[in-house]
């Protein structure tokens, strides 16, 4: 289901009437930013008619049929992913964020704890769920086929010491899992519409030098168009850096 939240409409100074876009967000950072963002848009006569979905498929194909003109909710990886599964034809424009994904639990301290047969939940998309494991892989819990690249799934784990069970679930769903699994790794997004906080309720995160940048994206064609660069231009500002670093505290980074 759509939501628009935010829908600024004014007249910019030296233009006749405002452009007016429709951008999809998934929940959480990529909204509240984009709240920033649209001023300084329509100050530039560019009216942003922000759309929240809480499906991490919806805002490609949303996009590709013309109901949006731009998203800015995914990483690199999974972009690519979308496009070699379905036939996008979607370009990115400008980097935005980088969300660090994080590890949580309700009933562990430490990844060292994690029991003999306990069961860890990632996403179920291919490109997330191959991110929650390379994360897990990294701090050493287990270790995957590199062949995989970033998009190993459970069949590619190559070392499972603890025995560990793997519960795939559509990421807006892994907050709530805390409850019935005794980990669960979660985007940053997921985890702060969840009220987590990833600094202070995560045992462990990924590292700052990941592969996984969020992006801006229209569909080819439009790549060119003046209102793009007035969009990147916005979110790109001083004022909307300033607003991630101070807001976030370091769980979500600047990545221009």
């Amino acid at each position: 289901m759509l939501r628009t939240f935010v829908s600024v409409l004014a007249l910019s100074a030296g233009m006749a009437a405002a452009e007016e876009i429709r951008i999809g967000v998934s929940p959480g950072e990529h909204g509240e930013i984009l709240e920033q963002v649209a001023p300084i848009a329509e100050a530039n006569g560019l009216t942003l008619d922000i759309i929240e979905f809480s499906d991490y498929v919806v805002p490609n194909a949303a996009l590709a049929d013309g109901d949006l003109d731009a998203n800015s909710f995914q990483h690199v990886p999974y972009l690519d992913n979308q496009i070699k599964d379905r036939g996008f034809d979607l370009v990115v424009v400008g980097k935005t964020i980088t969300t660090p994904m994080g590890v949580y639990s309700s009933r562990i301290e430490s990844l060292d704890d994690l029991p003999e047969g306990g069961t860890v939940a990632i996403p179920n998309d291919p490109t997330n769920g191959g991110r929650a494991l390379l994360v897990l892989a990294d701090q050493g819990v287990i270790a995957v086929n590199p062949e995989a690249g970033l998009v190993p799934t459970p069949l590619d784990i190559t070392e499972n010491p603890k025995n560990l069970k793997f519960r795939e679930l559509d990421a807006a769903q892994l907050p709530r899992a805390l409850e019935d699994a005794d980990a669960a790794v979660i985007n940053t997004n997921y985890a702060l519409a969840g009220g987590l906080s990833p600094k202070g309720d995560s045992i462990a995160m990924e590292k700052a030098d990941s592969p996984y940048a969020n992006v801006i994206v229209v569909r080819r064609g439009d790549e060119n168009e003046p209102w793009v660069k007035t969009l990147v231009d916005a979110y790109h500002s001083a004022e909307v850096k300033a607003f991630i670093e101070t807001e976030y505290e370091g769980a979500v980074i600047p990545a221009w």
